[in-house]
C-alpha cells in the first residue's frame, strides 16, 4: 500500500515538474492516477493510471490500467486490470459504459462521473476463472473511483 502511494506522489511530482517547462503546445491526453473501492464478490482497492482523450461533440474515451487489491485470511491479492470507458457527454455528470477485463473476468458497466473527477458505477462480473485463494469473483459491481488529472489545462 506504501509503495502505491510513493508511486502516485512520484509521478504527481514528474508531472509537476514537466509541466512547469513553458509549453505552447498542449497534448490532446489528460493523464493521471486514480483510486478508488468495488465490490464484486469480495472487497477490492482499486489504483491505476489513465488516459482521456476527446473525441469531439463532447464525447471522450478513457483507457486506465492498474490493479485491484484484496486482503483476505492474512494474504495479499493482486489482480491487473485493463479498463476502457467511453464517456457519452461533458456537462456536470459524465455519463458513461465501461468495460473492465482483468484475467479471471470480464466486467461491463454503467455509471456517472462528475467532472471526471468521482465516479459512480455498477455492472456484472463474468467469471472466465477461479484465482487460487481468493474464489470466483463474478457477479454483481459497484464501484466508487476518485481520479485526478495532472495535466489538465484550460485554452
Amino acid at each position: 500500500m506504501k509503495g502505491i502511494i510513493g508511486m502516485l506522489i512520484a509521478l504527481s511530482l514528474v508531472v509537476s515538474l514537466l509541466q512547469g517547462q513553458e509549453k505552447k503546445v498542449h497534448s490532446r491526453w489528460i493523464v493521471g492516477p486514480s483510486l478508488g473501492y468495488q465490490y464484486q464478490n469480495a472487497n477490492f482497492l482499486k489504483a491505476s493510471l489513465w488516459g482521456l482523450t476527446d473525441l469531439g461533440y463532447a464525447n471522450y474515451l478513457r483507457i486506465d490500467g492498474g490493479a485491484n487489491m484484496n486482503w483476505k485470511e492474512r494474504k495479499t491479492y493482486v489482480v491487473p486490470e485493463f479498463g476502457l470507458t467511453y464517456y457519452l457527454g461533458a456537462k456536470l455528470a459524465w455519463p458513461f459504459v465501461k468495460a473492465e477485463v482483468t484475467p479471471y473476468t470480464v466486467t461491463p458497466k454503467i455509471g456517472v462521473g462528475l467532472f471526471n473527477l468521482v465516479e459512480f458505477a455498477t455492472g456484472y462480473g463474468f467469471d472466465m476463472k477461479t484465482k487460487d485463494g481468493l474464489g470466483s469473483v463474478n457477479g454483481f459491481s459497484f464501484s466508487l473511483g476518485l481520479n485526478l488529472p495532472l495535466n489538465y489545462h484550460l485554452y
